[in-house]
């Protein structure tokens, strides 16, 4: 693996924090970020990349995308994220908070406890169907008073929706043989082309319904905390068009996850609590639909990390199985 950049190496360094000095320093990447998690504290720095559907590729974005994260996971989760940092170069040494030039930004979180995260309990087996109809009273609430106007609402039309599924084929074809097989590509690929042209009417009456919201954009198992009630972290806050969503989308990617756990029991509570709170049964039309392109989305992420050179191939291994994972449940919604 590629030797970490300077910046990255400095904050496995204890002393470059504002706090305490932290007793461990523990490192996680995403393909957008480095994520710094200390004793209290996490620190999320975003790598200057332009993935083609986000640019991180200047300070001034950087810090701009930090912001932006702040105030909108602020709606689902206020009191972990305190806010942004300035990171500093002072005489040869980079700290947080610290004297001199500023050469990045991070957002700050309070530590949630891994613990309470519901990918760790759904794999020790702790999620209760009570939870998660929790977890869908509280989406219905948001999503009630979450905004809307005329340019949110544009995101629900066909050609927005074309556009997001033909940007997953087209972005994918690099996997196919890797990932995903040919025949899988293009079966996933005819039904969603041919659900989008047979529910038109569909698509446009949730328009007119006023279901097209500035959603979360990242539901997944992973970024559910339940301590201090329910804390939804982590929603996508560097290109709008993948938060303008219809709720049933935000809705069939929990209920795809869950069922990617293999607990399809508690994907259908979910699904039941959120409808029946939210009387939104017209969702249900679309669920599959969604969680296809959902679970195919999911799929694309994983299979960009192969392409990321600071991953390392032990964890890349590991990223292969999840990303075929991730396909294969894809077409187990197709229907004929």
């Amino acid at each position: 693996m590629p030797q970490l950049p300077e910046l990255v190496q400095a904050l496995l360094n204890p002393k470059a924090y504002p706090e305490t000095p932290p007793q461990e320093i523990e490192l996680v990447q995403t393909q957008m970020s480095f994520v710094f998690l200390t004793d209290d504290y996490v620190y999320k720095v975003k790598k200057p990349v332009n993935l083609g559907y986000l640019d991180y590729t200047t300070l001034d974005k950087r810090h701009f995308y930090c912001q932006r994260e702040v105030e909108l996971n602020r709606r689902l989760c206020p009191d972990a994220y305190l806010g942004v940092v300035p990171i500093s170069r002072d005489r040869g040494n980079i700290s947080i908070e610290g004297q001199g030039e500023v050469i990045e930004y991070a957002v700050k979180m309070r530590r949630l406890p891994q613990q309470a995260m519901m990918d760790v309990l759904l794999a020790n087996n702790q999620v209760s169907p009570q939870m998660v109809t929790n977890v869908a009273h509280k989406l219905v609430e948001f999503h009630q008073r979450a905004e809307t106007n005329a340019s949110i609402s544009a995101f629900g039309d066909l050609d927005a929706i074309i556009k997001n599924t033909e940007e997953n084929f087209t972005q994918t074809e690099k996997y196919i043989g890797n990932t995903i097989s040919q025949e899988k590509y293009q079966r996933i690929k005819d039904y969603t082309d041919s659900f989008i042209d047979k529910n038109a009417s569909l698509f446009h009456k949730r328009i007119t319904d006023g279901r097209i919201r500035d959603c979360h954009g990242d539901l997944h198992a992973a970024h559910i905390c339940f301590t201090n009630g329910i804390c939804i972290y982590d929603c996508i806050e560097f290109n709008d068009r993948f938060r303008y969503c219809d709720v049933a989308s935000e809705v069939a990617f929990l209920a795809m996850d869950l069922d990617h756990y293999r607990r399809a029991d508690l994907s259908q509570s979910f699904v039941n609590a959120y409808v029946a709170q939210s009387r939104d049964e017209e969702l249900e039309r679309l669920l599959n639909f969604y969680k296809c392109y959902l679970a195919y989305v999911r799929g694309k992420v994983e299979s960009f990390k192969l392409d990321d050179p600071y991953i390392s191939e032990e964890e890349k291994t590991r990223v292969l199985a999840i990303a075929r994972s991730y396909f294969e449940l894809a077409e187990s919604y197709v229907e004929i």
